[in-house]
């Protein structure tokens, strides 16, 4: 494949997707704005029954999805990608899918402007708005992206599970402490859990299992040449 052929797919299978993500994403926040919703009822209940408890748990579940953590995981997890299976494909997926979800995030979330629920923050409140949620999107496509490749290597179904089942459980546990946390509405991360899976999806069928679809294209082809 030429330069201009690789340069044709990418734009194709990531940067398009990326750009649909993002007005899509651009449009939802707008509507938000204009229809509103009985989310805030959500966040002060949620605000009037906190424990010192679930303050610490939440904290930690907060936590799973921080920057700075992530970005270092991302870092780790690339390059032990790179050194397990000796070649750059999973490596470039995980960048590829936690990266997206980044820079459609920062490009939409302060064209939105959407605040922050009206109850007491438990943690600072970053410059970006409150939709989507930042914090959500990043967890599902590190966790549930390091979790697909994962999965792919192993034959083992029960292990498949468990992999999955923690995958899955990360990004579900920050969006509930975001939202108990009273950093997000509920849609904010709702719409961060859908983000985040959409980039995983972008990034496994442009990167993950870019030779078996081409295979597939090419079997018929060596069929009717038989």
């Amino acid at each position: 494949m030429s330069k201009t052929e690789h340069a044709k797919y990418y734009a194709l299978t990531i940067l398009v997707p990326m750009l649909l993500m993002a007005a899509v994403t651009y449009g939802v926040g707008l509507l938000i704005l204009d229809w509103p919703t009985s989310e805030a009822t959500v966040s002060r209940d949620l605000a009037a029954d906190r424990t010192s408890l679930w303050n610490t748990y939440t904290d930690f579940g907060s936590s799973l999805s921080d920057t700075p953590y992530i970005v270092a995981l991302t870092a780790v997890v690339v390059i032990a990608c790179r050194l397990v299976y000796k070649r750059w494909r999973e490596s470039i997926f995980m960048i590829a899918a936690v990266w997206s979800q980044s820079l459609i995030f920062l490009a939409v979330t302060m064209q939105v402007g959407r605040h922050r629920p009206p109850v007491q923050h438990l943690d600072p409140a970053p410059p970006t708005s409150s939709f989507p949620s930042g914090h959500v999107s990043a967890a599902v496509a590190f966790y549930c992206g390091l979790a697909l490749v994962l999965t792919t290597h192993v034959r083992n179904r029960a292990l498949q599970v468990v992999i999955w089942v923690l995958g899955i459980a990360a990004p579900l546990a920050v969006a509930f402490s975001r939202l108990y946390r009273g950093m997000h509405f509920l849609s904010d991360v709702l719409w961060g859990l859908l983000l985040g899976v959409g980039c995983v999806v972008m990034a496994a069928r442009a990167i993950l299992y870019r030779r078996e679809q081409r295979r597939q294209a090419q079997a018929p082809k060596l069929v009717q040449r038989a």
